[in-house]
Order: C-alpha cells, then sequence, then structure tokens
C-alpha cells in the first residue's frame, strides 16, 4: 500500500506541473507569435500560401552558400560570417522590395476599383455581386483575389468570411479601409456609400501622385545609403584577395575592423534609409 500511493502521490505532482513541464499550447502559440512578421512579410509580398518556415530555411541556406563560396574566393575569415550575415538578409531584402513594389502598384490600382463597384451599385447589382464582378472587371493584378472572393461566397454564403478571406489575400491598408467600408454598409445600410467611395476614391488618387512625386525626389537618398554600404566591402574583397592584406585581416585586429566595421555600416544603412523613408498607413482593421 506504501508504494501505491508513493506512486499515486509521485502521479498527482507530475500531472500539477505538467503545464509548466510541458506547455506545447503556449510553445504553440510562442512560435506562432514569433513567426508572425514573416508571414506577414509573406502576405504583403503576395505569397500568402507561402510557408514561414520555408523562408527560415532559405534564409538558412543561403547565409551558409555565402559565407562557404566568400571562404573559398577570399582567404580572410572575419569575412565568413560578414558574408553568411549578408547573404542571409538577401531573401528578406527581395521579399521587402517586392511588397513595396506590390503596394507601390496596388496603390494605383485601388481608385479603379472603387470606380468599378461605384458602377456596379448604379448598375442596380448587389454588395455580394457586385464585389464578385470586380473578378472580371478589375484590374488584373487583383483579379485573383476578387475571384476567389466570388468562389467563396457562392459555396458558403457568408458574406463576412468571404470579406474576410479577401483581406486577407489582398494583404493591403488600403483594401482594409474599402472592405470594412463595404462591410459597414452591409450591416448598416444606407444610401451614402456610392458617394463615399467617390470621395476615397478621389483622395486615394491625389495621395499616390503626391506619393509617387515625393518617392521620385527622394530616391537619390535611398541610392546614395545602397552605394555607401555597397562600395566599402567591394574594394575589402578586392584587397582580401591579396596575400599580404589577406594575413592582415586574418589577425585579431583586422578581424575587430571587419566587424567594426559591420556596426558602422549597419547604423549607417538603416539611419539613411529612415531619412528616405515615406510613412506608410497600417493595416488597422485586419
Amino acid at each position: 500500500m506504501t508504494v501505491i500511493a508513493a506512486l499515486l502521490m509521485g502521479a498527482g505532482v507530475l500531472l500539477i506541473a505538467a503545464p509548466w513541464l510541458w506547455p506545447r499550447r503556449s510553445d504553440a502559440s510562442t512560435s506562432r507569435r514569433a513567426l508572425k512578421p514573416l508571414a506577414e512579410l509573406l502576405a504583403r509580398a503576395g505569397l500568402v500560401h507561402a510557408s514561414p518556415l520555408a523562408l527560415l530555411g532559405v534564409v538558412a541556406l543561403v547565409g551558409v552558400v555565402g559565407a562557404a563560396i566568400t571562404v573559398l574566393l577570399v582567404p580572410v575569415a572575419a569575412l565568413a560570417p560578414v558574408a553568411g550575415l549578408v547573404s542571409a538578409a538577401l531573401p528578406i531584402v527581395a521579399l521587402r522590395a517586392r511588397a513595396a513594389a506590390r503596394r507601390r502598384a496596388l496603390r494605383q490600382v485601388w481608385p479603379d476599383v472603387v470606380d468599378h463597384l461605384v458602377s456596379g451599385f448604379r448598375a442596380g447589382l448587389g454588395l455580394p455581386e457586385a464585389i464578385g464582378s470586380l473578378a472580371e472587371s478589375a484590374p488584373d493584378s487583383v483579379r485573383p483575389a476578387f475571384r476567389e472572393f466570388r468562389r467563396e461566397y457562392a459555396r458558403t454564403a457568408r458574406f463576412g468570411d468571404a470579406l474576410d478571406d479577401l483581406k486577407a489575400a489582398l494583404s493591403d491598408p488600403v483594401a482594409d479601409r474599402i472592405i470594412e467600408t463595404l462591410r459597414m454598409a452591409r450591416e448598416v445600410g444606407g444610401t451614402e456609400l456610392p458617394g463615399v467611395l467617390r470621395a476615397l476614391a478621389q483622395y486615394l488618387r491625389t495621395d499616390a501622385a503626391v506619393r509617387a512625386e515625393v518617392e521620385a525626389r527622394q530616391s537619390w537618398v535611398r541610392n546614395a545609403a545602397r552605394l555607401g554600404v555597397a562600395a566599402p566591402w567591394v574594394v575589402l574583397l578586392l584587397l582580401g584577395t591579396r596575400p599580404e592584406a589577406a594575413a592582415a585581416y586574418n589577425s585579431a585586429g583586422g578581424a575587430a575592423l571587419v566587424l567594426i566595421g559591420l556596426g558602422v555600416t549597419l547604423v549607417a544603412y538603416r539611419l539613411m534609409v529612415a531619412l528616405g523613408r515615406l510613412p506608410e498607413e497600417g493595416r488597422w482593421f485586419r
């Protein structure tokens, strides 16, 4: 009996400590929170169905390959981690560039989308039918998302869920505002929706024109930042191919110089980018 009581007591203590010993749900939620920025980046880049874990794998692979190639070409040990870090950042930089280009392209598209919506309302279409008609009349870059909305709404007849899927597929702050305006019109009703949409289209056209002009004038800041980052490291790679320079950089002082240079370069680049960046709308209706 003593053994059985001891076993039961041990089992009870183990069950009490189980939430702290094996916090499966908390770990899963923590991992989801950690991967959420990558998932949002993929969505902004138009890769909604891509996995953040796959992106991490690509980042690690590119970093290892970049470091290996640098070690083979330039016999400077301190450059290997630098090259690995820079190479690993390339997929993220490419995704951010793709997301920025996609947002700029969509910024030109939304006024036309709103105009097509107003035309649908004038033609007597209901709200779901007017949105579904954008699968044929909207610009090519957003038609797939509206086709999916029309397919989802025809399958489930759940307007709110179909709008949520459409918002996730578009992943754009302007699209969020348009979709939430349509959702409110569906839930509240009223006759002011065409006028509100026309005013929104006019505002979007004005905002896109102002942003295009400012971005054209500030492009030199971004180009100067990229040139200022790349030029010293190109020179360092060329110097590293010489045996005497490689021997100097392989010393403790040379390695410290390379690492300090990397830190200064990153700080300077971030400052230059911050100076040339325009404020972007946040996605407040996710």
